[in-house]
């Protein structure tokens, strides 16, 4: 079903920026901890982990102090001693601070899997919830972006930033205590330049933010040109539109570059800039400290330990700077997944819906109005009548609205105003998957999935047997090619049915259809991919085996449709003309023209 008349307003580049630009951090921050909060043990865990590894550690720049103490001239034994006695403790101290942090990794990672996983389940089945429109105005590949780069994104920051951040945090703190223990003169010296790293972390994370969300916009519209491109190579080809194609993905590939390049870079300055100011702190800690040295108020064990633990104080900081980069990727693509979560639902049943039972499959529309947009009426004042068992074509030139008449049955979109009943029963006051279960359904636009070809016919009708499989092929005229293939009814098809032909895809779909038991089916140009005398072959085996339900054809080929019990001919969203071919021919009005136009 193509509703390709449906047009997204197009932004501006600057409208596009202040578009995508993150909400609030504390917001996404805390979605995300919602998701955490169901792996609380292993948190916990991972805390336990983190604060042990990290104090066992922080003790050995003390133990080095201590072995430099320790040396003496002219004791050289005991010196000895005491030196392999730190050194031992330290090593030991080291191989245990480690283990912890590989375990803390392992932990981490199985976190990171059953958000990820939970996640994904959560956009998944959101996916399936939403309405029609939702697809009918976004590109498939920005939907899979979302739902695998950018949960990859989130689930990457959680394996190995979240850990850098609370070991950073428990460092920061441990190797605080410790210098403020040694010497808090020389923590004074040293903190002086920590407000200037702090202001300069803030003032690029702000910076950088929405530039990560361009470019996982810039990803997503990337990801959808070519799958659309690659599905289509053989139009392409055929009009000789290489050089045009590869002139649009080349404009659009470098938007996602410059993006990459915008986000990648201003993120990559933050690390040697702060790097800089954390060298330029423990410049000013060894002059101070040489000087209290020389005063006699410090040791050069002590000294020695200071320097070491302000290395571990700016390391994080510095650490914690060059992860920025990741974190706001990770914050711009857990939005874009949180926007998809967001989405509204399609509107589910009222509480006194009851399911539809059909018994007889007639359809009647009274006054039936309907727009995509607000101010656009597709069908204006449509009336229609399906008796019991009948034929309806509909026919009409394209945009007319025959497509959308399919949408309103089906109630993929909810008409403005008017009444649409099946038996009598009203389908606005009926739940939606009763509704939709009693129609079959062909679309010119074929779906199969990989699996064998009797799961695909089978599809819609559960615990089908293979003899009902083998008829409904059989009246579909595919049952002999199904038979020429190695597996028959079990050979496996590739994504998508890449190992049929279209025509092959689209009597497989009429396979399908035929095996529900549903009272009403509707064919959406459901015999363009066949040739004219395999689609009168159809048209014949399908009356016979369905002549107790009412069906909907839409074609072009208005050939195919002479034996219809009732044809509309819509033109502008209205019912034009209505009647049986010969009636209609003989009032030569519009279908007259449509149906010897076909012929001239």
């Amino acid at each position: 079903m193509s509703n390709s008349f449906i047009k997204k307003p197009k932004l501006n580049k600057q409208e596009k920026v202040q578009k995508e630009k993150p909400k609030d951090a504390k917001a996404v921050i805390k979605r995300l901890s919602r998701y955490l909060m169901e792996e609380k043990w292993k948190i916990i865990l991972a805390i336990l982990l983190t604060v042990i590894g990290n104090i066992l550690a922080l003790i050995g720049p003390m133990l080095s102090g201590y072995a430099i103490d320790a040396i003496e001239p002219g004791k050289g034994k005991v010196i000895f001693e005491k030196v392999f006695y730190y050194g031992s403790l330290m090593i030991i101290l080291y191989v245990f601070s480690a283990l912890f942090s590989y375990l803390l990794s392992i932990v981490m990672l199985h976190i990171s899997q059953k958000v990820t996983r939970r996640m994904r389940d959560d956009v998944f089945t959101r996916l399936t919830e939403l309405p029609v429109n939702f697809y009918d105005t976004r590109q498939a590949g920005d939907i899979i972006s979302r739902i695998s780069y950018d949960i990859d994104v989130i689930s990457t920051s959680l394996s190995t930033d979240v850990v850098q951040i609370m070991a950073s945090v428990i460092t920061v703190i441990g190797s605080l205590i410790m210098m403020i223990m040694i010497s808090p003169v020389m923590v004074f010296v040293m903190l002086v330049t920590i407000p200037l790293s702090i202001l300069y972390t803030r003032y690029m994370s702000g910076r950088v933010r929405p530039l990560f969300s361009i470019r996982s916009e810039k990803l997503g519209n990337l990801n959808g040109f070519v799958e659309e491109m690659v599905s289509g190579q053989k139009t392409i080809r055929a009009y000789a539109r290489e050089e045009v194609i590869q002139d649009k993905f080349d404009t659009i590939n470098n938007e996602a570059i410059e993006a990459y390049y915008n986000a990648d870079y201003y993120s990559s300055i933050v690390g040697p800039t702060v790097n800089f100011i954390n060298n330029l702190s423990l410049s000013l800690v060894t002059v101070f400290g040489a000087v209290l040295f020389l005063l006699g108020d410090l040791s050069l064990g002590s000294i020695s330990s200071f320097i070491l633990y302000s290395r571990k104080f700016s390391g994080p900081i510095n650490e914690a700077a060059n992860i920025v980069s990741e974190l706001q990727s990770a914050a711009a693509a857990a939005e874009r997944v949180f926007k998809i979560l967001d989405e509204e639902p399609e509107k589910t049943d009222a509480a006194e819906a009851k399911d539809l039972e059909v018994e007889k499959g007639k359809v009647i529309l009274k006054d039936v109005t309907f727009g995509y947009l607000k101010d656009k009426t597709i069908v204006k004042n449509f009336n229609m009548e399906a008796k019991e068992g009948n034929l309806i074509a509909i026919v009409g030139p394209t945009g007319a609205g025959k497509t959308t008449i399919i949408n309103l049955l089906m109630r993929f979109y909810d008409i403005n105003s008017g009444n649409i009943t099946i038996d009598g029963q009203n389908i606005g006051e009926v739940t939606r998957k009763s509704l939709r279960r009693a129609y079959s359904m062909v679309l010119q636009d074929t779906w199969v999935f990989h699996g064998t070809i009797f799961e695909n016919i089978a599809y819609g009708k559960e615990n089908a047997t293979m003899e009902e499989v083998v008829e409904a092929a059989k009246a579909a005229k595919i049952h002999s090619y199904i038979k020429k293939l190695p597996n028959g009814y079990n050979t496996i098809l590739d994504e998508d049915g890449i190992n049929m032909s279209k025509g092959q895809k689209q009597l497989l779909t009429i396979a399908r259809a035929m095996l529900m038991d549903s009272k009403i089916l509707i064919l959406d140009e459901a015999t363009s991919n066949v040739d004219t005398r395999t689609e009168i072959q159809i048209q014949a085996a399908m009356r016979k085996l369905m002549e107790d339900k009412t069906c909907f054809v839409i074609a072009h080929r208005l050939s195919t449709i002479r034996n219809a019990d009732l044809i509309l001919v819509v033109n502008d969203g209205n019912v034009v003309e209505q009647g049986r071919h010969a009636e209609l021919m003989d009032k030569k009005g519009f279908y007259y023209q449509m149906y010897s136009s076909q012929f001239v």
